[in-house]
């Protein structure tokens, strides 16, 4: 059941899925903890295509996102474009939300290569900067205190909800 879409209606390829992942913005992100809580925060995050996602925790080394990857490192993760609120026929209760999603499932691994914090980080820039900005100096200088993670995808799935067809 994790991972399927029961309505095949509203499924969209693995092309169209990877495509709203890459362009998408906030990444939300669930773990659990050792008492079996979810836990579900947004993050910026990089997807390139394939079977990795890349995102980063800063200067913060406990966490309640930190701790329950340290004892369970498998994700969930939920991207989405929302539409608008199409009102019903002859009820409220009818109304349809017109909106594309992704959820993945898949582990995170933390990553500890400079070099690769790095990269995340340009790529990070280029998904969310802007070409105006400037900085005081250049370079990543905080990198030993950033967290970065490589989320490998075991299941990725996306669907799209037109509106009202129910």
């Amino acid at each position: 059941m994790r991972g399927s879409i029961e309505n095949k209606r509203v499924e969209i390829s693995t092309e169209e899925t990877q495509e709203l992942l890459k362009k998408g913005k906030v990444a939300h992100v669930a773990t659990v903890d050792e008492e079996g809580y979810p836990y579900v925060i947004p993050f910026v995050y990089v997807y390139e295509g394939g079977d990795k996602l890349y995102l980063h925790i800063g200067n913060i080394h406990e966490s309640h996102f930190w701790d329950n990857l340290k004892s369970n490192n498998k994700v969930s993760i939920e991207v989405s474009e929302m539409g608008e609120l199409q009102p019903g026929k002859k009820y409220a209760c009818q109304s349809a939300l017109v909106y594309t999603s992704v959820v993945l499932f898949g582990t995170a691994t933390r990553i500890e290569e400079e070099a690769e914090k790095a990269l995340f980080f340009d790529r990070l820039m280029a998904k969310y900067g802007k070409p105006q900005w400037t900085f005081e100096r250049e370079g990543y200088p905080i990198l030993p205190k950033i967290e970065l993670f490589e989320i490998s995808i075991e299941k990725l799935t996306g669907k799209e909800n037109k509106g009202m067809f129910h």
